[in-house]
């Protein structure tokens, strides 16, 4: 998989993209990664990207020169279209199943929008797909396409050492996941639920799904 992404601050990305499973799957060729500064698509002399929204309102607006060249110059490279998934508040609520449909990409362009936001005739003629990570509004896109990439990349095939860890995630079964527990058994009085030692696996995956039901009612019966 290879994903573009396109941003006014390609540095904030380093220390996401350097450590832990992003930086795994970067070696072991599972997704290539590139960060495309917006600014070196610009005409203005400065370096612009940015100007004041038609109607009179506060704030500043992406303009739509450096942005449309920045993905024609990405799609130059490819015989098909890429999707161009815009990161903005108004847009569609990522979660799990998202993520899971973005896994299978080929390739992906991630536009991190600024300031009020993007010229809206980008929205209307380029963008395939549009993605909030939440109802509230950040300085840019750059944290959510992390957060986009970290979710789609830690389930594509061969990144994670036991595959099958990232099938019982929360939200992958439509619920929230079962308690866990690790070593010690017991510790300062703190016990591990006895049907987990039990060795009888029949009970462990009943005991597992009645918990994730349980929980799943407790802290997100909306996803019920």
């Amino acid at each position: 998989m290879t994903i573009h992404i396109i941003t006014l601050f390609p540095e904030l990305f380093a220390g996401a993209f350097e450590h832990s499973i992003i930086k795994r799957a970067i070696h072991k060729e599972k997704v290539q990664l590139h960060l495309h500064q917006l600014r070196e698509y610009s005409t203005h002399k400065h370096k612009k990207v940015d100007d004041y929204p038609f109607g009179g309102e506060a704030g500043l607006v992406m303009t739509i020169e450096p942005i449309l060249k920045c993905i024609e110059n990405i799609q130059a490279g490819y015989s098909t279209k890429i999707p161009v998934i815009y990161l903005t508040p108004d847009g569609e609520v990522y979660k799990q199943s998202i993520a899971n449909e973005f896994s299978m990409y080929e390739n992906m362009i991630l536009l991190c929008g600024h300031y009020k936001g993007i010229d809206e005739r980008i929205r209307e003629h380029i963008v395939d797909r549009e993605i909030s990570i939440g109802d509230y509004v950040l300085s840019g896109g750059e944290l959510a396409a992390m957060v986009l990439v970290d979710s789609i990349v830690r389930i594509i095939p061969g990144v994670l050492n036991d595959e099958t860890s990232a099938l019982t995630d929360s939200f992958q079964n439509g619920l929230l996941s079962h308690p866990v527990y690790t070593r010690p058994a017991e510790y300062n009085g703190w016990k591990v639920p006895p049907v987990l030692l039990s060795g009888n696996f029949a009970a462990i995956e009943n005991w597992k799904q009645e918990q994730a039901i349980s929980r799943t009612k407790l802290r997100r019966p909306d996803i019920l």
